[in-house]
């Protein structure tokens, strides 16, 4: 690989992994290059990409660099995105959700005392899409396994963190007065 391919190579490198998009002169320093030579490449980036009419791209927002979907591919992407929304949660297995994401940690027969019904396949199907997770156990009599939500539920849900929940007696659809 020459050096304009390797410069080429690392930027989309450094731009995949960033993420958020990075500014030429971060570029530069992460690579140890003359901006100059970074500018340039990422032109060339530019130019090529659009060349090939590729699905990403890179382009330039706000003086950062970043990766995104050519416009063209909306359709599909949307498409996709679609069949993904397809997977949701059942409203049993959204009530289990909500009372482990409120009283976490919880244990399975605490869950089952509060929805009076069993609820081991919600749990496990909760499980399974990495939504919650056994983070211990309660130390008492028969040592139950205790369940927590995950960092998945939080991407699931477009949050940050749990402080950005709602509190259980602003959510109507959902009867929280056990919680």
């Amino acid at each position: 690989m020459n050096d304009s391919a390797y410069l080429k190579a690392s930027i989309e490198g450094l731009l995949f992994v960033s993420g958020q998009g990075l500014a030429a002169a971060e570029i530069a320093t992460g690579l140890n290059e003359n901006i100059e030579q970074v500018k340039i490449a990422l032109d060339s980036l530019l130019d090529e990409y659009a060349e090939r009419e590729a699905g990403i791209t890179i382009v330039e927002v706000s003086g950062r660099y970043q990766f995104t979907t050519q416009p063209a591919v909306y359709p599909a992407i949307q498409n996709f995105l679609r069949q993904k929304k397809k997977e949701t949660l059942s409203r049993t297995m959204l009530e289990t959700l909500a009372i482990v994401t409120y009283k976490q940690p919880i244990t399975l027969p605490e869950i089952e005392e509060i929805r009076s019904v069993n609820s081991r396949a919600q749990l496990l199907a909760l499980q399974q899409r990495k939504l919650v997770k056994a983070v211990g156990q309660k130390e008492t009599v028969g040592k139950p396994t205790l369940y927590a939500t995950t960092k998945e539920f939080l991407r699931y849900f477009g949050l940050n963190s749990l402080d950005e929940l709602p509190a259980p007696q602003d959510v109507k659809e959902l009867n929280f007065d056990e919680l």
